[in-house]
């Protein structure tokens, strides 16, 4: 069982640097990542972490987890193991041509949770650089395309709502509801919202007959997460900016700007 606080299964922050091309998040874990890139994930380059079955780079003397094991990773308590960090490649040949400043970049990426430069290298073929502290907590995640991050939001926000409430089969028995993944194109129209920083609350949810009302609140930019979870305690008084609404019978999205 994960050890940590509650809130990481039904609250979402996210606040996008278009600039910079990264988001910083609150709620998304490491296995909700791999369960969104799933078969498209490749070598991870590990700068910080607590993996046991994980191998050797002489050249970089860093441990990476080969493409095959990353599945088992994302099944520890990734979320204990404090910094966790990592920088994905293509295959373990190029990390043997990784220079002196190259690597300097990496340990300081994996250090400060900052760049020196943009961090995506030609040579590894890097789609991400995942750092995170207390994973699930704090997430600074750069992509070298956004199509990936509206990606893994709307598989984070499907997911999460058929968590909180499963449906109950004919035996009684409680099982996941399958809610189909919300449109790119609405979380894309959220994009002015989250560059200034939104939550999504699946907590407080409207479950009504037809529809479910999932309310988005912009908190503005934070780096620090007990900062940003006292400005939601105090913003979430007050009526939201918008709904992400599913329709229980069409089965489809829709965003409500209010």
């Amino acid at each position: 069982m994960k050890k940590h606080h509650q809130d990481i299964r039904d609250l979402i922050y996210v606040h996008l640097n278009q600039s910079d091309q990264y988001v910083i998040s609150y709620g998304i874990e490491f296995d909700e990542f791999v369960a969104a890139f799933s078969g498209s994930l490749n070598h991870l380059l590990l700068l910080k972490h607590r993996f046991d079955d994980a191998e050797f780079n002489v050249h970089t003397l860093l441990e990476y987890c080969p493409e095959d094991k990353i599945h088992k990773m994302a099944a520890e308590d990734v979320y204990g193991y404090g910094d966790f960090c990592w920088i994905d490649f293509i295959e373990e040949e190029v990390l043997n041509e990784l220079t002196g400043q190259e690597m300097a970049e990496l340990l300081y990426l994996g250090h400060h949770k900052h760049h020196l430069k943009l961090p995506f290298y030609n040579k590894l073929g890097n789609r991400f650089v995942y750092l995170a502290h207390d994973d699930g907590w704090f997430n600074k995640i750069y992509y070298r395309s956004f199509k990936d991050f509206f990606h893994l939001l709307s598989e984070a926000i499907s997911n999460k709502l058929g968590e909180l409430k499963p449906e109950k089969s004919i035996l009684g028995i409680r099982k996941k509801r399958t809610i189909s993944k919300v449109n790119k194109e609405i979380l894309l129209s959220l994009t002015p919202f989250i560059k200034e920083g939104i939550c999504i609350s699946l907590k407080a949810a409207d479950h009504q007959r037809a529809k479910i009302e999932i309310p988005v609140w912009v908190v503005g930019d934070f780096a620090n997460m007990d900062d940003m979870s006292e400005e939601y305690r105090h913003i979430a008084k007050q009526p939201c900016h918008a709904k992400i609404i599913f329709d229980k019978k069409t089965r489809e999205w829709k965003l409500n700007i209010i």
